[in-house]
């Protein structure tokens, strides 16, 4: 044990006296102080958080006792249900003479438990938080990755997954963006007692590449929330660009390559995709599963079937997610990238087929998109409008980003 001179708990002012910091329950991963003794006043006072297979009974039973706990359970049962603890959740404890004085745990973000003792009883409720919305712009240069220039406007990796997953129908950020290439957006950010703490949906954005500008609108119509250009045509093809959201392409569709393991010249009907084992690989299109298991020097491997005589191919995986005859929708995980088969080295042969014989799928026309419907083009074009306009007035690449709006 060591010796301290004096704590403030849960808003309380002691006063300093001699302190004994207690040993703490072995279930739990302490910040400090741990559990406090308060002689004469007999305060103990508990701070932690929760650990990997942590109770209630675990975490605080020790300083509170098992009946004490029991009570504790069933007043906060109301609103919360105890038995649903978290880990590395937070809580606080404060007991005195007359048993537990005040307890709290951090159900989430949002949500704080506070149970209270109330003359001979306890009160329990959940506090709520609530985020302040604000609209926000920022843009960024590309110099060698979407990641790089979205970390070098000062925003996070997840504006980067949001930014791909709008345009991942138009651009394969594998192999198409390039040094110069450009993103400006329009974002919701949510905001918790005046910190940063998530971003919300993407209002507008625009990608530059080259010559070529794409512009999104974010618009919800009959299937939800979906991205249009701003003449109203749906971003969402029939097919991804990629099945896999970000990676590099080692070996590219030719009637002639050299095979690394067989050592003759041959032809690579298909695509590959160096990435780590296990990266998600994600179904192109919606389809049915018509091949799912071991063939040659495929090795693991997938075949989708979808409409208009079009199939794909996923080969080497380490690990197949679907089953034959199993329906999939576009974006949905059908495996893992690995180096089953006659592979060298961990990545995705990927291949497409129309009519039963192998394209290009870098260069195939997949079926056009459906267009937005008569009946909902008004609305569109009401949420068009302000898209457009909050995305014109954002600072190009390389201004400094600024608030937009705020609600």
């Amino acid at each position: 044990m060591r010796r301290v001179s004096g704590i403030g708990a849960l808003g309380l002012l002691l006063v300093p006296q001699q302190l004994i910091v207690l040993d703490p329950p072995a279930s739990l991963s302490l910040r400090s102080p741990a559990a406090v003794a308060v002689p004469p006043a007999a305060l103990t006072v508990l701070r932690g958080n929760v650990s990997r297979n942590g109770t209630l009974e675990k975490a605080i039973g020790g300083v509170l006792g098992p009946s004490a706990v029991y009570d504790l359970v069933r007043s906060a049962r109301p609103v919360y249900d105890l038995a649903r603890l978290s880990v590395g959740h937070a809580f606080d404890l404060t007991v005195g003479a007359e048993g537990l004085l005040a307890f709290s745990y951090v159900i989430d973000e949002l949500r704080t438990l506070q149970v209270h003792r109330n003359g001979d009883g306890l009160e329990a409720q959940v506090r709520t938080k609530s985020y302040e919305t604000r609209t926000e712009s920022a843009a960024g240069l590309v110099t060698s990755s979407l990641f790089g220039a979205v970390e070098d406007a000062g925003e996070d990796d997840q504006l980067a997954l949001d930014l791909a997953q709008i345009f991942e129908w138009d651009v394969d950020f594998n192999t198409e963006l390039q040094r110069g290439d450009s993103f400006r957006v329009v974002v919701e950010k949510l905001y918790l007692d005046g910190r940063f703490s998530r971003y919300g949906p993407i209002l507008s954005a625009e990608l530059v590449r080259g010559p070529r500008v794409i512009r999104a609108v974010r618009f919800e119509g009959g299937r939800g929330p979906e991205y249009y250009t701003p003449a109203g045509v749906p971003l969402r093809k029939t097919f991804l660009r990629s099945p896999l959201k970000f990676s590099r392409i080692s070996s590219r569709f030719s009637r002639a390559r050299f095979h690394p393991i067989l050592k003759r010249f041959r032809p690579h009907l298909g695509v590959d995709y160096a990435a780590p084992a296990g990266t998600p690989v994600r179904a192109a299109a919606d389809g049915v599963v018509s091949q799912a298991g071991w063939h040659g020097g495929y090795g693991k491997v997938v075949r989708l079937r979808h409409g208009r005589g079009l199939q794909t191919l996923y080969g080497h995986l380490s690990r197949i997610a679907v089953k034959p005859r199993q329906r999939v929708v576009q974006g949905e995980l059908i495996g893992t990238v690995g180096t089953t088969g006659l592979s060298t080295a961990p990545h995705l042969d990927y291949r497409t087929l129309r009519d039963g014989a192998f394209v290009n799928p870098l260069t195939i026309q997949p079926p056009p998109p459906e267009p937005l419907s008569a009946a909902l083009r008004p609305a569109f074009e009401q949420v068009r409008t302000r898209a457009v306009a909050l995305l014109e007035a954002a600072p190009a690449a390389g201004a400094p980003a600024g608030q937009v709006a705020s609600r």
